[in-house]
């Protein structure tokens, strides 16, 4: 098992950035789920890149969401990363090079900053490291194959923790409950909404939200695309562009 904790010296990482890394080596699994692969199941080794930067806005996290034609995880919104090649040498290797063939990032301006606890998600039976680091020297992003990714994003932190964005999801017949996002055009639930609501705190960038207001995921999900969907439309109306 990959060691948990910091990669760097503390002093070196930006102010806004150490919260984070300080208490990496601290954390266990149960820090962001309470899920853990049942005795004896053989899981896949898979790591992804929580790549934090800056802009003149603030911080931000980079974001993709899935191509809708994927057998796994269609249409949804992660963190880049998937499966562990042999040559990678370890969960940096491996959250970097998947992170550069689905985002184009480039991967000398990153700075690997600390190794977070493996966390099991069961629909891949994937077990998988997050990678925490600091977005050094910003590089052109995009989706490199759009049978993986649909699109890519830059979301700020700002927006993440704006209590307007925020709420709770079930789904029905599995009691599934859990933290969920709707933040420029993206609908993020699951592993990602959950990985990120725990950064968001124990980042101390968290802010009082409303858990209390809980939305079954189909219809909260339904309600997005069609605000999604409304905003491209009243785009095009302005731009004078016909509907395709």
């Amino acid at each position: 098992m990959t060691e948990i904790g910091p990669l760097v010296e503390l002093d070196t990482v930006p102010p806004w950035l150490r919260p984070l890394v300080q208490v990496s080596d601290t954390l266990d699994s149960k820090a962001f789920t309470r899920l853990s692969p049942p005795a004896g199941m053989v899981t896949r080794p898979a790591a992804v890149l929580i790549l934090l930067g800056e802009r003149v806005s603030g911080p931000d996290v980079l974001l993709l969401r899935r191509a809708d034609t994927l057998g796994s995880h269609a249409g949804q919104v992660a963190f880049p990363g998937g499966g562990a090649d042999e040559g990678d040498g370890g969960p940096v290797g491996t959250a970097l090079r998947e992170a550069e063939e689905e985002t184009g990032v480039d991967p000398a301006g990153v700075r690997p900053l600390a190794i977070l606890p493996e966390l099991f998600v069961p629909v891949s039976r994937f077990s998988v490291t997050p990678v925490l680091a600091h977005w050094e020297k910003s590089s052109p992003v995009r989706a490199v194959d759009f049978g993986e990714t649909a699109s890519v994003a830059r979301v700020a932190i700002a927006d993440l923790v704006d209590p307007a964005n925020r709420f709770q999801i079930t789904k029905l017949g599995t009691g599934y409950r859990g933290p969920a996002f709707s933040v420029d055009g993206m609908f993020v639930w699951g592993f990602t909404a959950g990985l990120l609501s725990a950064l968001l705190s124990l980042g101390g960038w968290e802010r009082e939200w409303d858990r209390d207001d809980v939305r079954d995921l189909d219809v909260a999900l339904s309600d997005h695309e069609a605000r999604v969907a409304a905003t491209l439309e009243a785009e095009r109306d302005e731009q004078g562009v016909e509907p395709p």
